[in-house]
């Protein structure tokens, strides 16, 4: 356990964020969760914890210190905002105060007064009606530890798979012009230091996905594989890292090929999150790597939709608190 405890954002107010971290800490001792504190909202928490049937004794604190002398009898509650609980109701006062939650929060996993950073889902269109300029939370909190956009590593990790778009939020028609040798050489550098100093993985395996079905086929679908992917490889190679590829895509997720390798770094959005969704839907964490901090998120969206219903799955969430506890504690240990 690390001497300081996580901070959790809440996300959009409107969704089911709320209500998971009030699941999240009924079932701090069954799934052995560290000691977190929320940033915002007990009213809210208190609210959406009824809602799902779930009594949530809540401290307010005024000091991230406070929370670990109370985790284990009442949520702590960073005192300073709240908003009232509107399940599936997302408005621009909610938004607001999803952006002071993650703002606040990320600035004290940046100063040291929490051990990692937990971030609830947001509803990226309304917290650009806020001023949000940003292409989601992992852009802001690269920004909020003075980390280029370019360096800060989305993966998307789950029980059974690891995986890291080397492209994230555009078109499949721009993929191939954004992908160049450098990148998938300066991001697969990022996701090897991470694995080691995070997830204490000593020599990580690393593999590299094709962009074109068949690895190209010889050229005959695409000279990507040949131009950029596996110069890419060579030159990893040559660093010492274990790196391997260009892999066909289709072939890369079965149990076998997983069993090879501790991360697949892929070429788009959706070749990362299909083969982890429908793997560990309900366990995914998204994790930025490269960060001076350690910051995780469940690999859900706000679900407004089901929020207030009692339908969400906190496993996701649950997974996210416990693996930035990890983290942690794997850095603290070093």
């Amino acid at each position: 356990m690390t001497d300081t405890a996580l901070a959790i954002s809440l996300g959009d107010p409107a969704g089911v964020g709320p209500e998971l971290i009030a699941a999240a800490w009924a079932r701090r001792f069954a799934d052995d969760l560290p000691p977190f504190f929320a940033v915002g909202g007990p009213d809210l928490l208190a609210e959406a914890a009824k809602r799902r049937g779930l009594s949530l004794p809540v401290v307010q604190i005024f000091h991230p210190a406070e929370a670990l002398d109370c985790f284990d009898v009442a949520l702590p509650v960073l005192a300073g905002i709240d908003i009232d609980y509107r399940p599936g109701a997302p408005d621009r006062e909610g938004a607001e105060f999803a952006l002071a939650s993650l703002t606040e929060a990320a600035r004290l996993a940046v100063d040291g007064e929490a051990a990692a950073l937990v971030t609830g889902p947001i509803a990226k269109a309304r917290l650009a009606e806020v001023g949000f300029d940003y292409p989601g939370q992992t852009e802001f909190v690269a920004a909020a530890c003075g980390i280029a956009a370019d360096d800060a590593v989305m993966m998307l990790a789950g029980p059974s798979l690891r995986t890291v778009p080397l492209t994230v939020h555009i078109a499949l028609a721009e993929v191939p012009r954004r992908l160049s040798t450098d990148l998938i050489v300066r991001r697969a550098r990022i996701v090897a230091a991470a694995l080691e100093r995070d997830f204490g993985i000593a020599q990580p395996r690393l593999a590299i996905a094709a962009l074109n079905p068949h690895a190209g086929e010889d050229g005959r679908m695409g000279d990507e594989e040949a131009r950029i992917i596996a110069p890419a490889i060579a030159a990893l190679q040559a660093e010492g890292i274990t790196a391997t590829g260009p892999h066909p895509a289709d072939a890369l997720f079965a149990p076998r090929a997983r069993a090879g390798f501790d991360a697949a770094l892929c070429m788009y959005h959706d070749q990362a999150l299909i083969p982890l969704k429908a793997l560990d839907f309900d366990s995914g964490v998204n994790v930025t790597l490269g960060l001076p901090i350690i910051r995780t998120s469940p690999d859900h969206g706000t679900a407004f939709g089901i929020a207030g219903t009692g339908q969400a799955d906190a496993g996701a969430t649950i997974a996210a608190i416990r693996m930035a506890g990890e983290c942690a504690m794997r850095r603290a240990d070093r």
